[in-house]
């Protein structure tokens, strides 16, 4: 039997959900939320709420966002024959910290992992591969994480890109092995998108 009222009890295993949040920080985080004045609680839930309501994947790149399409892929000042992709949307902030990339990007969200169950048909490729054949792009920079998987999954979309006339090319080893692209500075970041190299 729970030693907390169910409401409270409930909202602590909903926020034990959350990714690196374990028993002790999200009793903190009910109890700040318990002592919070009755808007901010209101504008937290309606926060919640609506990322869940307004937020979709773009049509073209698969980034998250509240228009479609995004606003990387309807800016006139990027170059949309220039496409890196990348595994998760996180992914782009540390590309777009380099201040040095101004093309567009695409959105695997994961990458290959036959031991958790993830193959090539889990990987959002149908509309990379699409305007690869549509003859839309001129680079394909495949900006995977440099760890078992993220090779993996360049590798086979490589050779899955290969018979087209599309330049492809691997971001360069400024990003340590085995970590992820995620928690790159800039000025790694930066260097690895300049020093990529064709496949």
């Amino acid at each position: 039997m729970s030693r907390y009222a169910e409401p409270m009890a409930r909202l602590i295993e909903e926020l034990k959900k959350l990714p690196g949040v374990g028993t002790k920080s999200a009793q903190r985080f009910a109890f700040h939320i318990l002592r919070s004045t009755g808007e901010d609680a209101a504008a937290l839930a309606e926060a919640v709420r609506g990322l869940k309501e307004n937020l979709r994947l773009c049509s073209i790149c698969n980034n998250i966002t509240d228009v479609d399409p995004c606003a990387y892929c309807a800016s006139p000042t990027r170059n949309q024959r220039l496409v890196c992709v990348v595994e998760e949307p996180t992914n782009i902030e540390a590309v777009e910290r380099t201040r040095g990339y101004n093309g567009v990007y695409h959105v695997l969200h994961g990458t290959l992992s036959p031991l958790h169950g993830v193959g090539p048909d889990q990987l959002r490729t149908k509309t990379l591969v699409q305007r690869v054949e549509r003859g839309e792009i001129d680079e394909v920079i495949l900006a995977t994480s440099p760890t078992l998987e993220g090779e993996a999954t360049a590798n086979w979309l490589a050779g899955t890109l290969r018979g087209s006339p599309v330049r492809l090319s691997r971001i360069a080893t400024g990003v340590p092995a085995g970590s992820d692209i995620e928690y790159a500075d800039e000025v790694t970041m930066a260097r690895a998108i300049e020093g990529r190299r064709d496949l």
